[in-house]
């Protein structure tokens, strides 16, 4: 403020004097509580504005038992998040949806077992309000030490049959596999292959259904496992053309390994589409517009599920987290972009 000395910070008492209102009337204002009439709780916010204070958060956690702060857990190595632009979208949506609620946001990440005696005490130490898990696998230990923990949970992807009932987001993954498959039929192709995607994540189960659910007579040598890297995208493509030269259409389960698959179709002299039509699944920023040519996808809103997460876990922490506070789950629908590759 004009005539302060250097380094002046206002205090909750001198928002109190100014507004003409108790310091406990003042403190629960400023940090959210109830009970307050609307002109006080008027003349403290003018005075808040008028002064330039900003609360101090231990106070603040005091008052609301809150901490301010999101975990947001993904089960992946180190290596994966950083070089997988699927996770980068779905933090952005995540954190700036954690800006717009005032909540800070904390990474964990799980590169194995060893690490869940770390997230159990971190986790059951108060130092969160709740957390956001993304990127599970079957048997995953994670949900039931989340559970351990009882901080209000949401998930993103269906978790496993054996995961407590906890909400969930989550795209169509079968029924959007199935438009990249029937669109690949609808071409003419006879001979689709199946990059599919990790056996142990559901979105790659689901996708690889959803693949059956229109071919169902399809030859098992027309399928091949990857782990949704772009590596193991072209190991995949290798073998099937090894295995089934005359394939005339891939449908890989993620952007990463379509783009691994076109590279070693390049390399093979296979032409992209007239030899060989090929469709991804995400729509990923980055990669499915960079690849030659452009890739035929399947587009989940990535960030838009980061956002809905953040969004269900405020419901939650705004019911108190309690029994029967939990919002269903939410299954968002895709939609098949097309590009040059099919």
């Amino acid at each position: 403020m004009p005539g302060q000395p250097a380094g002046y910070r206002p205090t909750l008492e001198a928002v109190a004097a100014r507004a003409g209102v108790s310091r406990a009337t003042a403190s629960r204002v400023v940090n959210g509580g109830a009970g307050v009439r609307q002109p006080l709780a008027d003349k403290v916010r003018e005075a808040v504005e008028a002064l330039g204070y900003v609360p101090n958060h231990a106070a603040r956690s005091l008052v609301t038992r809150q901490s301010g702060a999101v975990a947001v857990i993904i089960a992946e190595p180190e290596f994966r998040i950083f070089s997988d632009p699927f996770f980068e979208q779905q933090v952005r949506g995540i954190s700036r949806e954690l800006t717009a609620n005032d909540s800070q946001l904390v990474l964990l990440w799980v590169e194995g077992t060893g690490d869940y005696d770390r997230i159990a005490r971190y986790l059951g130490g108060g130092h969160v309000d709740g957390a956001l898990a993304f990127s599970l696998h079957a048997d995953d230990g994670l949900p039931a030490l989340i559970g351990r923990a009882k901080v209000p949970t949401v998930f993103g992807g269906r978790p496993g049959s054996g995961a407590a009932a906890v909400p969930y987001v989550d795209c169509d993954n079968r029924g959007g596999a199935r438009s990249a498959v029937r669109h690949l039929v609808g071409l003419g192709r006879r001979r689709v292959a199946h990059i599919a995607g990790p056996r142990d994540q559901t979105s790659a189960t689901d996708r690889a259904d959803g693949y059956r659910d229109v071919l169902f007579d399809a030859d098992p040598a027309l399928t091949a496992q990857g782990d949704f890297t772009v590596d193991s995208g072209a190991r995949a493509m290798a073998e099937l053309l090894d295995r089934r030269p005359d394939l005339d259409a891939v449908f890989a389960a993620n952007d990463l390994m379509a783009a691994g698959a076109l590279r070693v179709l390049r390399e093979r002299g296979r032409r992209v589409p007239q030899d060989v039509a090929v469709v991804g699944f995400d729509d990923v920023a980055g990669v499915a517009e960079a690849t030659d040519p452009a890739l035929t996808t399947v587009r989940q809103d990535i960030e838009g599920m980061g956002r809905l997460m953040v969004r269900l876990l405020m419901r939650v922490l705004g019911d108190g987290g309690g029994e029967g506070a939990a919002p269903a789950s939410v299954v968002m629908p895709t939609e098949l972009v097309r590009r040059a590759s099919a």
